[in-house]
């Protein structure tokens, strides 16, 4: 894959979007007009003429092409290039774990590291899209709840092309993403509430005509953004799919458009008919998902009393549960939850065997894989992908250090 280059987001190409669709009923509706949710209240989806796409879209004329999320454009929801908003969203790598493998005598674990695009998280892919279709729109205000890293990313994209940001976070949320926000330029409020409690304000302003919602899944394009991720993770695996992918889920943005990339990508001749087990992790304090999947309904209903130190998976109620169950389903995979020690345990692990750092929500991750890997959902001998979906450098780490007095003589064999 080729570097990336400022040639590749100015470079018109067409892209062929149709029409969106309501992700419950099916209901059609007009591409180039500004929607929230379906009138059903679902989440809309974005789709393309992926027959006219594909004699665009050769892998060979995908390897000449930089390499980062814009690198599949056709199949992207952004028209004019113009109105693309960027900070330099490269490929993220994809990093093997090998010395943690090897202590479960297992092999082929891998870890996407979504903590090296712009502003730590992977939260960029999505709000990079989202706030360029924003741009394209001329939207003017914008507001969203957050766990810490999307009212990041939303900050700084917003800031970046001038559109007004107001941004509402639990107020537990980490301190470093808190100030974040503010610095890059947002108004942020902390409320005495988790998420979906932000949620609600946000959704009542946009009713009252204050804001755009760019909520998770509330407007169509986050989803688009974040099925970049499975377009290059094809792509890095010699267009191929992992054995299991395991993604940290509180909205499920991620699990829900990788789930629809791998789908586009077979439309395209691009891939084969493969698919990976989609394993949804989430926090034993916060399991929504897991809960409605062992019961086989569609539906979560909310979380009472949600907490976990992976703030962001902490999300008691999504809007797009039954997509993401669905996707699970589908893929022969499971929801899986794991405890904040587990994940804490596999954050230190990581980093002590293979010098990786990995966010708490990551480290839930590794947690699962490990708990599977005893269950025997996950063999020893699959590629397994892990999700790290933020720079581990944005949480609190333990403290393993220790003192030494510069006036006494070291023993040196004990050092």
């Amino acid at each position: 894959m080729q570097e990336p280059s400022n040639q590749n987001l100015t470079a018109e190409r067409p892209t062929f979007v149709s029409h969106l669709e309501c992700s419950m009923t099916g209901e059609r509706y007009e591409a180039d007009e500004v929607h929230g949710l379906s009138r059903a209240g679902r989440p809309l989806l974005v789709r393309y003429d992926l027959d006219a796409a594909r004699k665009e879209l050769s892998r060979e004329a995908i390897a000449a092409r930089p390499a980062d999320m814009w690198r599949l454009r056709e199949i992207l929801p952004v028209r004019e290039a113009r109105n693309i908003v960027s900070l330099g969203e490269a490929a993220t790598p994809i990093v093997p774990l090998t010395r943690t493998a090897a202590r479960y005598g297992a092999s082929g674990l891998l870890v996407k590291d979504e903590g090296r695009l712009p502003t730590g998280s992977f939260k960029a892919r999505g709000i990079a899209m989202a706030v360029s279709m924003a741009k394209a729109f001329g939207i003017g205000k914008i507001a969203m709840p957050t766990n810490g890293n999307a009212g990041a990313a939303l900050a700084a994209y917003a800031s970046r092309v001038g559109i007004e940001t107001v941004v509402f976070c639990p107020d537990d949320t980490p301190e470093i993403n808190v100030r974040e926000i503010a610095l890059q330029g947002a108004r942020v409020y902390r409320v005495n509430g988790l998420i979906d409690d932000c949620g609600k304000i946000v959704g009542d302003g946009a009713a009252a005509g204050a804001w755009f919602d760019m909520s998770t899944l509330k407007e169509p394009y986050r989803i688009e953004g974040k099925k970049t991720m499975g377009l290059e993770l094809a792509e890095q695996l010699g267009w191929d799919v992992p054995d299991v992918i395991f993604y940290p889920t509180g909205g499920g943005t991620g699990l829900i458009g990788m789930w629809k990339a791998f789908g586009e990508l077979q439309k395209l001749g691009l891939i084969g008919s493969k698919r990976p087990r989609m394993i949804a992790v989430q926090a034993e304090g916060c399991a929504p998902m897991v809960k409605a999947f062992q019961e086989g309904e569609e539906h979560a209903p909310r979380w009472e009393g949600a907490h976990t130190i992976a703030a962001g998976i902490r999300v008691p109620r999504a809007v797009g549960d039954f997509l993401i169950l669905r996707a699970v389903r589908e893929s022969g995979g499971v929801a899986m939850a794991v405890s904040d020690d587990d994940l804490m345990d596999c954050v230190e692990e990581a980093a002590r065997e293979d010098g990786f750092l990995l966010c708490p929500e990551g480290g839930a991750t590794m947690a699962a894989w490990r708990k599977a890997l005893d269950a025997g959902l996950v063999g020893k001998d699959e590629r397994v992908v892990l999700f790290n979906c933020a720079t581990g450098l944005k949480y609190p780490l333990p403290d393993h250090s220790e003192t030494l007095d510069r006036h006494a003589v070291p023993d040196f064999a004990t050092l």
